[in-house]
């Protein structure tokens, strides 16, 4: 990719990066407001000094970098990749400080997994980490979930950031014709559904004999989790810890609510409710789920690893959904997918894995979308053979209008695949070469790549620091999709070669 780069460029690119990085800082008003009310007066110093940094940081990419050009989509998509990785470093601060990481690498890779809603984890002891400490960790995938650059887009006028940067971070529906209006709107959309669900979860904890404090934060916690299908939990055991298939029905719920597309919660509330089982997304996720589901109750049942059927649900298909929508949140302990599912029930986990959720949504994997264009090439090209060669086929799909499938969208829908597989070995391949078996290494690596959170027991604290280097790397390029990433890569390779270029030409 040649692009053509100037200090101007780089000008444009950090000024919106002090911008992200900036309002992101105010979100740690909410554990420093937290650790006041419940006297957690460590906590709120390490919070305190990791929002002056960030606001510090911020302030000084803004007003030394001044822009001197209009903001194009390079721009963009370089300041997002570029603010994903400084905020990972920062918000990583009151982690490392806190105690309950053994490294700052440790803290930079759960400061990943939370803003993009991975959900695997470093932490030592949570079940006893600060009240406050516990609200950042779902915080952060909130936030991560709708997106870090829609913090910004709330604030600061929509030139100032524009399209591009929020397709860069996995959000290219523009609900909206005003791009901050499409934040505004997505935002609001994560809040109503917050307050039901945390009324939700919160009378379900009561009910289930957690006392009325403990059971607001839990509904908090994990109403975050699962709305934004981060996979975090307030205790070491996750969802088993409420031994509720009450609670776990409603975790399901907020699931799928979570990995839909922002776009067609929109379409469904505000122009056409049909547009929910129109859409191929919807089509593409029932079928996959439906498939999948037949697949891994045969593997359990044949292995009799459940043979009733409230055990399949709330041990298989939990797990199973959890996986398809990219949530991670867990009814079985991590080792019991290598010592009972069996290679059936593991292969249907890692499949709904790899095929994620919806598109612009907070799940990851190939996307519903991706696995439908890809069916809907595959049929157009079988009805290619069957018509006459005098007629003409145009091949058409819903999402959210009536789309032509060309040859386009078929390159591109296949070029993301191909980059995910690459990822998904790079990790495996990882895991292996550090002692690990196959299948479990590319489990750990499917599960970090597509943003999904599961374990089979190989992310800890104690693996190597090579392979935490590597599942950061994973996290953020399944999160952004590539693309923001592969711009800036391309941007500053660039620049450099332009820079050794004109330095030649000097000599």
């Amino acid at each position: 990719m040649r692009i053509q780069v100037d200090s101007k460029d780089w000008y444009s690119i950090l000024h919106l990066t002090g911008t992200f990085v900036y309002f992101y800082g105010f979100t740690m008003i909410v554990p420093i407001i937290v650790a006041v009310f419940f006297g957690e007066y460590k906590t709120l110093v390490d919070f305190a000094l990791g929002f002056m940094v960030c606001v510090s940081i911020g302030l000084f990419l803004r007003n030394c970098f001044q822009c001197k050009t209009n903001t194009q989509w390079v721009h963009g998509m370089s300041a997002t990749a570029l603010s994903w990785l400084i905020i990972m470093c920062v918000a990583a601060f009151p982690y490392y400080w806190s105690g309950f990481f053994g490294s700052y690498i440790d803290a930079c890779f759960d400061t990943m997994s939370g803003i993009t809603t991975t959900g695997l984890t470093l932490i030592q002891n949570v079940d006893h980490i600060p009240i406050s400490l516990n609200i950042w960790r779902h915080v952060l995938t909130f936030i991560g979930g709708q997106g870090v650059i829609l913090v910004a887009l709330s604030f600061v006028p929509p030139a100032a950031v524009g399209f591009q940067a929020l397709v860069g971070e996995g959000k290219e529906e523009k609900l909206i014709p005003n791009v901050k209006d499409t934040g505004k709107a997505i935002w609001f959309i994560s809040f109503f559904f917050m307050i039901v669900g945390v009324c939700i979860y919160f009378v379900i904890g009561l009910l289930i004999g957690l006392e009325p404090g403990w059971s607001l934060f839990h509904g908090f916690c994990m109403f975050m989790s699962s709305w934004s299908t981060g996979g975090f939990a307030p205790q070491m055991m996750n969802t088993m810890y409420y031994h509720s298939f009450i609670f776990e029905f409603a975790c399901m719920i907020f699931f799928i609510l979570g990995s839909m597309n922002f776009g067609l919660h929109y379409y469904i509330w505000f122009k056409d409710r049909k547009e929910l089982y129109k859409d191929i997304e919807t089509r593409s996720f029932v079928i996959t789920l439906g498939i999948t589901s037949i697949l891994l109750t045969v593997g359990l049942l044949k292995d009799q690893i459940y043979t009733s059927f409230l055990p399949l649900v709330r041990k298989g298909f939990f797990i199973l959904l959890s996986g398809h929508s990219g949530t991670g949140q867990m009814t079985i302990y991590a080792t019991q997918f290598l010592t009972q599912w069996g290679d059936v029930g593991l292969i249907a986990v890692i499949l709904v894995m790899i095929f994620g959720g919806w598109s612009a949504s907070t799940a990851g994997g190939f996307k519903a979308i991706r696995i439908g264009i890809v069916f809907k090439s595959i049929m157009s090209d079988i009805q290619q053979f069957l018509i006459p060669k005098s007629s003409v086929y145009i091949s058409k799909y819903r999402h959210l209008a009536n789309r032509v499938l060309n040859a386009k969208t078929i390159k591109t829908t296949m070029n993301i695949i191909a980059l995910y597989m690459l990822i998904h070995l790079l990790g495996a391949v990882t895991g292996v070469l550090n002692g690990y078996p196959l299948v479990d290494s590319f489990f750990e690596s499917v599960s970090a790549t597509a943003n999904v959170g599961l374990s089979c027991g190989i992310t800890s604290y104690t693996m190597p620091f090579n392979m935490k280097v590597v599942y950061i790397i994973n996290m953020y390029l399944g999160r952004l999709e590539f693309t923001a990433a592969i711009v800036l890569i391309s941007f500053i390779v660039n620049g450099f070669l332009q820079h050794k270029h004109k330095e030649g030409k000097v000599a």
